[in-house]
């Protein structure tokens, strides 16, 4: 299974998203990220909580979706309400679209606790949201749609 992962920015949610599910999947999924308008800079609070999660960190970049076009993804994923209404290249063709809407834990103004626990819960979401990916790995891909959909409303 192949998935990209979409924030306009692809600093943040979106950058999370591969790193967590590249850790976690064990080559069962690929995971890349990309933005619409990236920002071509990782938020250095991702990297930061990441590394303290145990996640790798060291190939993670911010690039344009345009990057992707040979990619082939199964699934392409939108992290951000904005992504989510932007008209998708082309070439994403009929891969199935899906929208996990996360807050941005990079835009919380707030006290240090504040913002590492905001960091820290959407990690944790999204680490959730891979275990149930890799469940889907074992399903039919004509399964995939409506589990993926349920997947994003928790």
């Amino acid at each position: 299974m192949r998935i990209l992962y979409i924030c306009t920015h692809n600093r943040c949610r979106s950058i999370l998203s591969e790193a967590i599910t590249n850790h976690r999947a064990n080559a069962k999924i690929e995971a890349k990220s990309a933005g619409s308008q990236p920002a071509y800079e990782v938020h250095p609070l991702s990297l930061k909580y990441l590394s303290e999660a145990g996640i790798a960190t060291n190939s993670l970049q911010s690039q344009s979706w345009d990057d992707f076009a040979t990619f082939a993804p199964d699934i392409v994923i939108t992290v951000c309400d904005s992504a989510a209404s932007e008209t998708c290249p082309v070439w994403f063709g009929n891969t199935l679209k899906v929208h996990w809407g996360l807050a941005d834990p990079s835009k919380l103004s707030g006290s240090e606790r504040e913002v590492a626990e905001a960091f820290r819960q959407t990690i944790a979401i999204i680490e959730d949201r891979v275990d149930a990916l890799l469940a889907l790995t074992q399903l039919d891909k004509t399964q995939w749609p409506q589990a993926l959909r349920n997947l994003g409303a928790h």
